[in-house]
């Protein structure tokens, strides 16, 4: 599998989620949370809905002239593969019943060079894929405020 790939695929669910795999573990204020209080994997959809959203997003990177780089040199079944890594790590960084078994941020990002533009251009790719599935403001704002937290993990590694 090409190491770039997989990195930039992380990077996405990076950008989708804001959530590290080694930070998942629910907190004690989530634990002690309302039962009717759906997840973030419930309120996008769920599976479904992520599997589609990141097919989406995933398109717009690969064929941004910018981050091309990034998915060259994969066959499709390496990229199938990446594309459900990336599903299973956004169903388990949204709350969803999936297992994520890939690398941390900082991890898959190192050697990338990944830039602030680089950033900026996933960003907007990622609001462009949130407006065409309709994701309700809410939902939105939660995603797009999570991923601040990511963003030393992934850029200039």
């Amino acid at each position: 599998m090409n190491k770039k790939f997989l990195a930039t695929m992380l990077l996405a669910f990076a950008v989708i989620t804001g959530v590290a795999p080694y930070a998942m573990a629910a907190s004690p204020q989530a634990m002690n949370a309302p039962a009717a209080a759906a997840s973030l994997y419930t309120r996008l959809g769920g599976y479904d809905a992520l599997v589609a959203v990141t097919k989406d997003f995933i398109g717009r990177l690969a064929t941004d002239p910018q981050l091309a780089k990034f998915f060259t040199g994969l066959n499709d079944t390496s990229k199938a593969r990446v594309e459900a890594h990336v599903i299973d790590f956004l169903c388990v960084a949204t709350g969803g019943p999936c297992i994520y078994t890939g690398q941390d941020m900082k991890t898959a990002h190192t050697g990338l060079h990944i830039t602030d533009a680089d950033w900026n251009t996933s960003a907007a790719h990622l609001t462009e894929t949130l407006n065409k599935f309709k994701v309700p403001q809410k939902e939105q704002s939660e995603v797009m405020a999570a991923i601040s937290g990511l963003k030393g993990d992934i850029v200039g590694r």
